[in-house]
Formats: C-alpha cells, structure tokens, sequence
C-alpha cells in the first residue's frame, strides 16, 4: 500500500513572510534612509565646493569672486585646511588669510604666530576676536560689550587701501589699539573694525572685523572688491588658510601609536557611515521596543502541580526580596476565603470597616487590633516575619472556620 509522503507542518511558532515583513520592514526603512543619507552626502561633498569663505565655491557665502579676481592680477591662489600646509606655503612674498583664526587651538596659534613673525609678508585675520587676539596680535583686544553689523560709513583713517575704496561692508569685532603706528580704519560707535598693525620690515598684520566684504554675495557692493582686492593682492601669492574642527595638532605621545596610525587612514566618509548606521541601530531599537505592550495572560502549555507553581512563584518573590508583595498576596488571598465565611459580600472582602467587625463577631475573644495588623498590617520586615505572618494567616483562618 502506497503511503502519501507527510509534510512537514508549520508549528504555532513558525513566522509567515507576511509576520516576517512586517518586523523587518522598519530596519530596512532605516537602512535605506541611512544608505540614501550616505549617498546625498557623497555626492554633495564630490560636487564643487560650498564651504562658507571657500575661494572655490560659488555660493553667496563663498568667495570665489574675489579669488578669480586675484587671479586676474596676477596673484596666485592656494588654498590649505591644514596648518601645516599653510605654514609651509607662507613667504616673504605671502599673504596669509586666516578665515576664522577663533578655531584655532592655543598651540596652532602658538605655531601660527611664529610663522607670521618669521615671514616678511602680510597676515589677515577675518573675525579675530578674544580667543585668538591674545597670541595673535598682542597689544590688540576686542570690545565685548555689543557685537556690530552695520555698514562703516568710511575709512576715516590714512591707510591707502581704504581711502581708496571708500566705504565699505566691514562692523563684526571692533578692537582697541594703543600702538600709535597701527591704522584704525571703519569706526563703529567710536572703535575701529579694520586695524593693520606694521611689523618688521614689511611685514604687517590687519585685522578686519567681519569677512562680509569677501562674500560673493557683497562684493560688488560699495568699495568691498577694491578693498578686498588691496588687502589681499599686495602681495604676488596668497595662502587662503579655511581652519576647521578637523584641523587637530598631532599629538608627539600617540604619533607612534599602531592604533591612531590606522585611524588616519580610515576616510572620514566612513566614520559618519558608522555614526548614521549606529544611529538607524539605536532609532531600530526604540522603535521595536515601543511596540511591547502589557503581558498577556495565556494557558501554559501543559499541566503544572499547584504546589510547584507555588514554590516557583515563592523563589522569584525571595530572589528579588518582594515580602511586601508576598504579604499582599497572602492577605488578599486569606481576605477572600475568610470572607465567604463571615457572610461579607466578595466585593467587600478587601474593605477593614466590613471585614473586621464581622470577624470580631465570630471570634470575639481576639483583639480587633490584631486582626487589622494580620489582615491589613504593614509589610514584613525580614524572611522570619513573613514566615510567621503565613503561620498567623492560617491559625486565623482554621479558627474562622471552627468557630
């Protein structure tokens, strides 16, 4: 007799693709916004350069206007992010323009000044404020008091550059200078917002207040080009410095350390793919965990003895020192027996103003304060007091019912 091959059932616990899809799709979503996120940020980092004071980027905020007009004079551009580079490329025959130096680290503006004072070129400072000023330009400090962005009226100083640009879009950081040789240009509410500080030989340092004249944006406004076009383009090579938070000084302890060695050579695409990933890991998780709701009670499998339920209930109660749990479970439960036998209603079997007097009426030679402490005491202090509480429950209990 031929047989039918038996196939092989799914059990209660087998998930159906339907079940699988509907736990997997929220991981995947993640995922896929994580990867998108990843690929937005890829070819926006390949495209041209958007960086805010960027001589390659044409954005409003960059400054790519003014470096082609540089160029157009003959002037060279180099653009570095590091400070190593920028130091390196530095000369007699340099400017040096130092976007944002308030991002600079004591010890890079330590290197920083040593370059300057070491070249014979000119060095420009955009937004030099209190951070920066101390090492810098010393002998120079910012007013604190109110922060300026307002269009200077005029140069009202002799420095040739500005007298022949006329006004223009400076205000930001407005200094104070005791050195009689500096020329104090731009004054806003009596303090100037370009200073130019000579140094040895021709060698000289300006402090300009804010960078909006070099904005794509301002440049064709007022006299910023020919400002801009004065004070960077005095000299034939122009190092545009763009420091950034990325821009750490090595340290001399951990140059020789394997780890940080392989670090470096890890793409910093790769880390922020690490960060989004650990992110969609973390949202995943709190996604999944908000769907657990309230337990659910369900039929046990198969059949346990009352004692051993007992028992294993009792463990998990002493495991985690819950007396005061279990003595509510003892006296809820005595509660509900003794209750029935006092003729008290179920639904008042937890009311003491019901239960006690009933109870003093069967058993009147028991003080009522001790059936309130046994019946609705406080919790126990100790193992020992919990063992005895359960032995006073039942001697309770068995004379209710003998009585």
């Amino acid at each position: 007799m031929n047989r039918a091959p038996k196939t092989r059932s799914a059990t209660s616990t087998s998930l159906t693709p339907r079940q699988l899809w509907s736990r997997a799709r929220g991981a995947l979503l993640l995922l896929a916004l994580a990867l998108i996120g990843g690929l937005v940020l890829a070819t926006v980092r390949s495209s041209d350069h958007g960086g805010r004071l960027d001589p390659r980027s044409a954005d409003p905020y960059g400054s790519r206007a003014v470096a082609e007009l540089l160029k157009t004079r003959g002037v060279t551009v180099d653009v570095h992010d590091t400070l190593a580079a920028a130091t390196a490329a530095t000369g007699d025959d340099t400017t040096l323009l130092v976007t944002t130096p308030d991002l600079l680290t004591p010890q890079q503006q330590s290197t920083l000044y040593g370059a300057m004072s070491r070249s014979a070129g000119r060095t420009v400072l955009l937004g030099a404020g209190a951070a920066s000023l101390d090492t810098l330009a010393p002998g120079i400090d910012t007013d604190l008091s109110v922060a300026v962005a307002t269009r200077a009226p005029g140069p009202r100083c002799t420095l040739p550059a500005a007298t022949r640009a006329g006004t223009a879009d400076l205000g930001g950081e407005r200094y104070r200078t005791g050195a009689t040789t500096a020329d104090a240009c731009y004054p806003a509410d009596g303090l100037p917002t370009l200073v130019r500080v000579p140094g040895p030989g021709s060698a000289d340092t300006v402090l300009v207040g804010s960078p909006e004249l070099l904005y794509n944006k301002r440049l064709a406004q007022q006299g910023n080009a020919s400002l801009a076009l004065q004070l960077l383009g005095s000299r034939p090579h122009l190092v545009w410095y763009l420091p950034s938070l990325t821009d750490v000084p090595a340290d001399p302890e951990t140059t020789d350390d394997p780890g940080s060695a392989f670090l470096d050579l890890i793409p910093s695409g790769w880390l922020w793919g690490t960060l989004q990933l650990a992110v969609a890991a973390v949202l995943a998780a709190v996604w999944r965990a908000r769907r657990l709701g309230p337990l659910v009670p369900e039929r046990l499998p198969v059949a346990i003895r009352a004692s051993e339920a007992t028992e294993g209930r009792a463990r998990l109660y002493r495991k985690t020192d819950a007396r005061d749990r279990a003595a509510t479970v003892l006296r809820t439960a005595t509660r509900d027996r003794i209750a029935t036998l006092l003729g008290v209603p179920a639904k008042d079997a937890h009311s003491p103003d019901l239960v006690l007097p009933a109870l003093s009426a069967r058993i009147p030679t028991t003080a009522a304060a001790v059936h309130r402490t046994l019946l609705f005491g406080p919790a126990p202090a100790d193992d020992a007091a919990l063992v005895r509480l359960a032995d006073q429950l039942d001697a309770l209990e068995r004379e209710v019912r003998t009585s």
